[in-house]
């Protein structure tokens, strides 16, 4: 099928990397079939597809890259979706779900297709894909209809830093192909920010974020204002997912500033356990689902604090996190770039018609958001319309410093009399 002008546009620009941001139904399967057939013509390249899931591979290019190139075959196997031609070269099929196994090759071109819904994309770009295009200095082919401002995002506008990458917009009304009134009848039946991000291509919040309140503007920084009395973290631990822990660093005012992440998959237990003991951290709030991994932390004298799990532990723990956004109190810094990108795609599931929801966010892109709920929940725990403040950060866990305060009914008390003991509305504070 010949290329429409704005596949062709992209076809013949001369970068390495380009990244390609379109709209549903642009064409993006038939440029990408396109580019890895003008690779494979050359003798002996090695070029790998990769799709969400092995199944969206096979669904989404095999049939027709089989087609395409089965006079010029040498062999076709379809059960590893390889095609090797009689020229030497080597067309796969891969998905992301398995791109742990593409360590140690070489290629000449990778085609990653609808890259917005790879997971940890950022941690397998650097350790995986990226040394396979060293020793033949290979190029790469990024697209994607956007999904909010995840890591796709900051992939798109990489060309504002690295030469090497060049970007791409395109909507869906680009692909000559679509007859127009078929597009204005899916912008008559869609919301507008569902038409916007599945047809314009234009990156917008994700629908039913978690964390709407979250901005760039107002909650990523890059110098921090005040020097920190306190550093905590909290831990939610991973090996094939990444293992997430925020550097925390706490300022008078009691605002929160992650200066640093920990975001990597393949560490062990006593890896991360040497790595937390290194930041001497004042405190500590782990996954208390990982026993082993709590007990190599507690052999290094890390100040391990609990976390509490139960009913509706998310839903008041995301409420709290919410609470220190709206206030400012906690900021992101702009180096932070999976712990920003998960503020930004942590999601609840679509809503369907007539059924009532539980409000329980997708298990995804939140390995760093539970990290950082966990010690946000446990500091600031509510039981019905008291909440617990320490200005004096570093109290001890069921202790309270002079000046901590229970808001009732919206006026401080004071817990401490002038003798230094503390009242009976200590019994009102939750043991955390």
């Amino acid at each position: 099928m010949q290329l429409t002008r704005a596949q062709a546009e992209i076809a013949l620009d001369p970068h390495r990397f380009r990244v390609l941001c379109c709209g549903r139904r642009f064409g993006k399967t038939t440029l990408a079939i396109d580019q890895i057939k003008g690779r494979a013509s050359i003798p002996n390249s090695r070029i790998v597809y990769v799709a969400p899931t092995y199944q969206q591979a096979r669904d989404i290019a095999w049939a027709q890259l089989k087609n395409d190139c089965k006079q010029a075959a040498e062999s076709i196997n379809e059960s590893r979706l390889e095609i090797k031609l009689v020229n030497g070269s080597l067309i796969q099929l891969k998905g992301w779900e398995a791109i742990e196994t593409l360590r140690g090759q070489k290629f000449d071109l990778i085609v990653l297709d609808e890259v917005a819904m790879f997971r940890n994309f950022w941690l397998n770009w650097q350790e995986v894909i990226r040394p396979t295009l060293t020793d033949t200095k290979g190029e790469g082919l990024f697209i994607s209809t956007p999904k909010g401002f995840n890591h796709f995002y900051d992939l798109f506008n990489l060309q504002e830093e690295d030469k090497d990458f060049k970007s791409f917009h395109f909507s869906t009304y680009d692909n000559d192909h679509i007859p127009p009134e078929e597009i204005d009848k899916a912008k008559q039946e869609l919301s507008v920010e569902r038409f916007e991000q599945e047809y314009m291509a234009n990156f917008k919040k994700t629908e039913g974020l978690v964390y709407k309140e979250f901005d760039r503007e107002k909650h990523v920084f890059n110098l921090m204002e005040e020097m920190p009395r306190e550093k905590i973290a909290g831990v939610d631990f991973g090996f094939t997912n990444p293992c997430a822990i925020p550097n925390i660093e706490i300022d008078a005012a009691d605002c929160w500033w992650i200066t640093s992440e920990f975001y990597e998959t393949g560490r062990t237990d006593v890896q991360v356990a040497e790595y937390v003991a290194a930041k001497s951290y004042n405190q500590v709030y782990p996954d208390p689902e990982a026993p082993a991994a709590i007990a190599e932390m507690r052999k290094r004298g890390i100040n391990i604090r609990d976390v509490v799990k139960g009913k509706d532990s998310i839903k008041n723990g995301i409420d709290a996190v919410r609470e220190r956004l709206k206030a400012g109190k906690l900021k992101v810094h702009s180096s932070c770039v999976n712990t920003i990108m998960e503020f930004e795609t942590y999601s609840y599931p679509d809503k369907k018609p007539d059924h009532n929801e539980q409000e329980v966010p997708i298990d995804e892109n939140n390995h760093m958001m539970d990290a950082i709920r966990y010690p946000v929940f446990m500091r600031a725990k509510r039981h019905g319309n008291a909440a617990v403040y320490y200005p004096q950060s570093n109290s001890p866990r069921n202790n309270l410093p002079q000046g901590a305060a229970i808001m009732t009914a919206g006026a401080p008390v004071d817990l401490w009399a002038k003798d230094k003991e503390p009242k009976k509305a200590y019994t009102h504070v939750p043991k955390l």
